[in-house]
């Protein structure tokens, strides 16, 4: 990467084992991004030899706030033409079409129904990504979304919105180790243990101990 370069967070949608279909990059990256992490452990068991134990990755869960603004840029030759024209419907929509399914697959299970299969399948969607630099490409699933749109233009098409995003990463212990989810997920905990081998430590003393007791 270039010195200089702005690398922004975005989201992924994948078409396939690794192609993108789209990429929704964050016009300004958030101050903050809120992380949980809910410990899988085996619960009150009341044997003692699974006190340690851990029956799977931790349940990691991420809320972040991303402001997106064409005001200062609708009088500018370079906005292009679709965002001047529409505001930021089409950027809101490419969004917000992540957690719907889409009309194809709707009709399609309708037709289903109106023929009268007993039992119709889910539907699936495509594998999210939410990239918070090269170190943090995660699989997710959106399970909040919301948005506040605060300006407009004379058309009444949004010019200036907050969206609120809630997302949880999704494990090998969600989709498998062959799912590429599940593959991404593994890449990102090994990433995870070599950040984790680099820290430095400290010392017992800086503890106010001189050895364990």
């Amino acid at each position: 990467m270039a010195q200089g370069v702005r690398v922004s967070g975005g989201l992924v949608i994948l078409s396939g084992a690794s192609s993108a279909a789209r990429i929704i990059a964050l016009q300004y990256n958030p101050d903050s991004l809120s992380r949980t992490l809910q410990v899988q452990a085996m619960g009150d068991s009341q044997n003692r030899s699974e006190a340690f134990r851990v029956k799977a990755p931790a349940v990691e869960t991420l809320k972040v706030e991303a402001e997106i603004d064409l005001t200062d840029q609708l009088e500018s030759p370079t906005l292009h033409p679709t965002a001047r024209e529409l505001g930021l419907h089409p950027y809101l929509a490419a969004i917000e079409t992540i957690v719907h399914p889409t009309t194809r697959q709707l009709e399609s299970n309708n037709a289903l129904a109106a023929a009268g299969t007993l039992e119709i399948a889910p539907m699936e969607a495509p594998l999210t990504l939410f990239v918070w630099s090269r170190h943090r490409v995660l699989p997710v699933r959106i399970t909040e979304f919301s948005i506040t749109e605060e300006a407009f233009d004379a058309g009444l098409n949004p010019i200036r919105a907050k969206v609120n995003l809630g997302m949880r990463v999704l494990s090998v212990h969600d989709v498998g180790f062959d799912h590429k989810a599940g593959q991404l997920f593994m890449a990102y905990l090994r990433q995870k243990e070599v950040f984790a081998a680099r820290h430095q430590g400290g010392q017992l003393g800086q503890l106010g101990l001189s050895s364990i007791p």
